[in-house]
């Protein structure tokens, strides 16, 4: 598949093949969904946590004697079944969440994705990304020179630029990720994907082993 190598100011520079491993693989939105579902289990912070008897405050000793009272036999306050004692079936940090996919599994779903954006128009290539300064203003104007939009957006840098992820982090809805750490859930958060054709060989060389 051919695609065009745009500059900052989304004058076309060249034309170049993407590699049919990454940008050409046939879609299958199972395989998607399973990664992505497991993304976002993997993500999931326990919150809700609920105290048993052996967790709550008090009951020391035994609430009144055995026998002789008339009651029923109790032999902590720490209980179920009293006000303030521990809960039975409640929510515990105990909980896992986490679901594993194998590595195969999660680079190929990657290229299904990757090859959705580029199938429909949704992938930018530009030759490299340079601001002079980390300036916000000056980086929202060249993304709405290249999208004709302000987002959603990814930008999927070849290594780590202090000055773009700075200028981007007060942009709302966009987004820089480095190409090395590319993944379904992120791509699928956001509409349009721009990368350096840089970023293209680092897919190649993480991703293809």
């Amino acid at each position: 598949m051919k695609t065009i190598v745009y500059n900052q100011e989304k004058t076309k520079i060249e034309e170049i093949e993407l590699p049919k491993e990454i940008f050409d693989v046939k879609m299958n939105s199972d395989l998607v969904h399973q990664v992505v579902v497991s993304q976002m289990s993997n993500q999931r912070k326990v919150i809700a946590h609920t105290k048993d008897r052996g967790e709550v405050r008090g009951g020391g000793r035994k609430p009144w004697r055995q026998k002789g009272t008339g009651r029923a036999r109790h032999g902590s306050r720490r209980s179920p079944i009293w006000r303030g004692g521990g809960i039975t079936f409640g929510p515990t940090k105990q909980r896992v969440f986490k679901k594993e996919i194998p590595k195969k599994m999660q680079r190929k779903a990657l290229m299904m994705v990757l090859s959705a954006k580029a199938k429909n128009n949704l992938l930018l290539i530009l030759d490299k990304i340079v601001l002079e300064k980390a300036k916000t203003k000056k980086m929202a104007e060249i993304i709405l020179k290249l999208l004709a939009t302000k987002g959603p957006c990814l930008i999927a840098l070849p290594r780590v630029e202090k000055d773009i992820i700075r200028a981007v982090n007060n942009l709302p809805k966009i987004q820089t990720i480095e190409a090395r750490n590319l993944n379904c859930l992120d791509l699928l958060s956001f509409k349009y994907l721009i990368m350096p054709k840089e970023s293209i060989k680092v897919i190649e060389e993480t991703f293809n082993k």
